[in-house]
């Protein structure tokens, strides 16, 4: 029933798109209006859109709610006398005779009443819907296209629909990132109330296993985090020692020497490395690089384990190289060409005007593509799950297993523990401490760039 009701919104407001659009230009042969005909059609079909898909909207959310409320009120009083759990069985078993499902029956009398009940006032309301929506949409058409006028300012009404598009949109962004600092909050303090924040922080140990009985293996558990995050510093350093050069150089390449035609095919070729998917890089790195990574160890006689940090930063690297390449390429290409030709009259040499008139002018957007590579290797999952280990390992040897936020985040949201425990929240506060690093990373990363732009100029 919504999905017709969709297509006899938009039907209408094409309906007055046009009807709108044909009087307006009727009256461009009389007069002169202050409104493109175009702006006229606009502007009622936002008038016989939005109301009515606000309106659909927020019945097809609240009509539920009402009628199970309308249900449960007409129970007998006999209803109200069984415990939380027994009533909600019953109201489900009410909802599943209504949709024909036949169950477990509970052998309540009143079931198949309001079963009976809960189908008429779902039809019921189907109906009134239509009628609403529909008389909603239909009366905007009437009001709006009674309004098209020579002198009627269309245009500045569609402006204003569009400024609170886009101010709502603008606003769902920041109240969703809102909400998820909060829900990591509330869920945090649920941790810090079992585990101290102090052994959190500073504990150089990892071990969220807690058994369910205390004569079990590893019954109290260990929660200190200082090797989890030294894996995911350690990883992601060796992947921006990978990428950065290659990435940048390969940007200075594309966007100062490259031909033409070299760049028109080797550019697209490269940015082709940040559409795999990244369990093809996992299998990529535990498959190839991590063997001959061991192999290439034992050869010098260093001792390489199976995983390591090295095989999963490589790979790492290599994924976030497009990343830092097409970004710098953006922002060197999107220097000016007058600092360039200054640069050449002054008797610079191409690679001296790279080094001292490009690089400087480009470093904010430089430091920030940095900036996203390093994030998106922070968060990365699956390559060090299959490359580098789960076992947290506080070492600062890239030849050893080591495991990182992300992937500990994973372990610890599956299984079959409780969403209370421990080993479950520590998700939350282990994605907490990440998202005060990256902050802090961000910060960093501006004052770098605010000190050398202030410094150039």
């Amino acid at each position: 029933m919504t999905i017709y009701l969709l297509a006899a919104i938009l039907l209408v407001s094409l309906s007055g798109f046009y009807i709108g659009k044909n009087r307006a230009s009727a009256l461009v042969v009389g007069a002169r209006i202050q409104s493109l005909p175009q702006y006229h059609g606009l502007r009622i079909a936002l008038w016989c859109g939005l109301p009515a898909l606000f309106l659909l909207g927020l019945w097809v959310v609240l009509e539920p709610f009402v009628i199970q409320s309308l249900v449960r009120n007409s129970l007998p009083p006999e209803f109200f006398n069984l415990s939380g759990d027994e009533a909600i069985l019953a109201m489900m078993e009410i909802s599943n005779l209504s949709q024909g499902i036949v169950g477990t029956q509970s052998g309540l009398p009143y079931a198949e009443e309001a079963a009976s009940l809960l189908i008429s006032m779902n039809q019921l309301s189907d109906y009134a819907m239509i009628v609403v929506v529909s008389v909603v949409s239909l009366s905007a058409l009437v009001v709006a296209q009674s309004k098209v006028t020579a002198d009627f300012p269309a245009l500045e009404s569609v402006e204003k629909a569009f400024n609170v598009f886009i101010f709502l949109s603008s606003a769902v962004a920041v109240l969703t990132t809102v909400a998820i600092v909060l829900s990591l909050l509330f869920e945090s303090f649920k941790f810090f109330e079992q585990v101290p924040l102090h052994e959190f922080l500073f504990g150089l140990k990892w071990n969220p296993q807690i058994a369910i009985r205390a004569d079990q293996g590893a019954s109290t558990g260990a929660f200190g985090a200082v090797p989890v995050f030294s894996g995911t510093l350690l990883i992601a350093f060796v992947a921006i020692l990978v990428a950065g050069p290659i990435g940048l150089a390969s940007a200075v390449y594309f966007a100062e020497y490259a031909n033409p035609r070299v760049r028109d095919v080797a550019k697209p070729m490269l940015e082709l490395l940040a559409g795999i998917p990244t369990v093809v890089y996992g299998f990529f790195a535990a498959l190839t690089v991590a063997p001959l990574v061991r192999e290439l160890g034992l050869s010098l006689g260093l001792a390489v384990e199976a995983r390591s940090a090295l095989a999963a930063g490589i790979v790492m690297g290599i994924m976030i190289i497009p990343f830092i390449s097409s970004l710098a390429d953006d922002v060197i290409t999107a220097v000016p060409q007058s600092l360039r030709e200054g640069s050449y009259a002054m008797g610079a040499t191409q690679s001296e005007t790279i080094k001292y008139v490009i690089f400087p002018a480009a470093l904010p957007g430089i430091v920030g593509a940095f900036l996203l590579a390093i994030s998106r290797a922070i968060g990365e999952t699956m390559i060090v799950a299959m490359a580098a280990g789960l076992n947290a390992n506080l070492t600062a040897n890239p030849l050893e297993n080591v495991t990182t936020v992300t992937v500990q985040i994973v372990v610890a949201l599956i299984g079959d523990q409780e969403f209370d425990d421990p080993k479950t929240l520590s998700a939350f506060a282990l994605g907490l401490i990440l998202f005060f690093m990256t902050l802090i990373l961000n910060v960093f990363a501006l004052m770098i760039v605010k000190r050398y732009r202030e410094q150039y100029e």
